[in-house]
């Protein structure tokens, strides 16, 4: 058994009924059916509205990849903060030109650097959020490009709200304003209550394993994976019956392992380049772990210095390359390592220490590897 629907409001951030009416009544009718399953034991919330259904996805534990992929500065955020504020007062069909909104922001801009639009950094983070808000459907182009803000100030956009912007941010158990850490909004959702028992622990452990790659054991005193191995068989039962999915729990990680047939956007591996490269260090880390070139220590980690890592990498694109393609192919090495480094961090396979200058691969790596075919030209 499998629910669709509930793998689709997991790989979406909302589903828009102006945007797919069959799909928002499709998802409507089956939530019934997986209702209690993320309530009782993901501990998140279902809206359903005239205008949206949005699952409100809180993860069991932050992680550095779960910020917005497109943006890559801070100020990119507080622009989208202050452009769904300025939004808030707007309803469906309300129509503003693009000035209107870079005054706003200029304006009520909360940090010590002042907004200046004659910069092109400044421009090219608003065009960026601009872009983001209308995938997001939170505004839409009645007509103009806003690419030429980027070039120059003076551009004008005429935009329309959708009505949307005001359900985007999830609401806060306390002040916001109190907050200043991302800890603090990670912590506040539990208030005071003890967060390694009972209904707290038992949402944040089924968060990470559907939400997050991997999750790994800390410690003898980890209380998330004593769970995980405590009540395994009822949390593989719940992700069979839930995503048609397999739990794998070992001695020091436990990770969800997809049904062939499952196509999500963002999983390891799937069709992408990087994807296969990252199989064939894998694999490259197993081959030198197995020689005795590798160690690792009790807990399955591999401690390799930066300079150790990047061997590893250059290793794999002597024995491999001619099977990448072309943009991998003649990609500098520095800029190769990095995307290498980015792609696995995000998948839970490495950790980079940045003030040992260490790197270590983590046990993820070890159980995915890929090497071509021995007939492969």
């Amino acid at each position: 058994m499998q629910i669709k629907e509930l793998e689709i409001l997991l790989e979406n951030f909302w589903i828009i009924k102006d945007q797919d009416k069959d799909l928002y009544n499709r998802i409507k009718d089956a939530s019934p059916k997986f209702k209690n399953f993320l309530e009782e034991k993901l501990g998140l919330k279902l809206i359903i509205n005239p205008y949206m259904i949005k699952l409100e996805k809180l993860p069991g534990k932050a992680e550095p990849w779960m910020g917005i992929q497109e943006f890559e500065e801070k100020i990119e955020y507080a622009f989208l903060c202050l452009l769904l504020i300025f939004l808030e007062d707007k309803g469906p069909g309300d129509q503003f030109v693009l000035s209107q909104a870079t005054e706003f922001v200029q304006a009520t801009f909360p940090g010590e650097e002042k907004v200046d639009w004659t910069l092109f950094r400044h421009r090219k983070s608003m065009v960026k959020v601009l872009r983001f808000a209308a995938e997001m459907y939170l505004i839409k182009v009645n007509d103009g490009d806003e690419s030429g803000f980027a070039d120059s100030a003076e551009t004008e956009v005429l935009y329309e709200s959708t009505g949307l912007a005001r359900y985007f941010v999830r609401n806060f158990t306390g002040n916001i304003l109190n907050y200043s850490s991302w800890q603090d909004i990670e912590n506040g959702e539990w208030l005071d209550a003890d967060k390694d028992r009972g209904k707290i622990r038992r949402n944040r452990v089924y968060r990470r394993l559907t939400m997050s790659p991997v999750v790994y054991c800390e410690g003898p005193d980890d209380h998330d994976y004593s769970y995980i191995k405590n009540y395994r068989s009822m949390i593989q039962k719940d992700i069979e019956d839930m995503l048609g999915s397999d739990l794998h729990v070992h001695k020091n990680g436990a990770f969800v392992v997809l049904a062939p047939d499952k196509h999500f956007k963002d999983v390891f591996p799937d069709n992408k380049t990087i994807s296969d490269i990252v199989l064939q260090i894998n694999a490259v880390i197993v081959e030198l772990l197995n020689s005795g070139e590798l160690e690792k220590d009790i807990n399955d980690i591999i401690h390799v210095s930066n300079a150790k890592f990047q061997s590893i990498i250059e290793k794999c694109r002597q024995c491999c390359q001619h099977g990448w393609s072309k943009e991998y192919r003649e990609m500098k090495t520095e800029t190769l390592e990095r995307a290498v480094v980015v792609y696995m961090k995000g998948f839970g396979m490495i950790e980079e220490d940045e003030h040992s200058r260490e790197m270590h691969i983590m046990p993820l790596a070890g159980r995915i590897t890929g090497t071509y075919p021995s007939d492969f030209v």
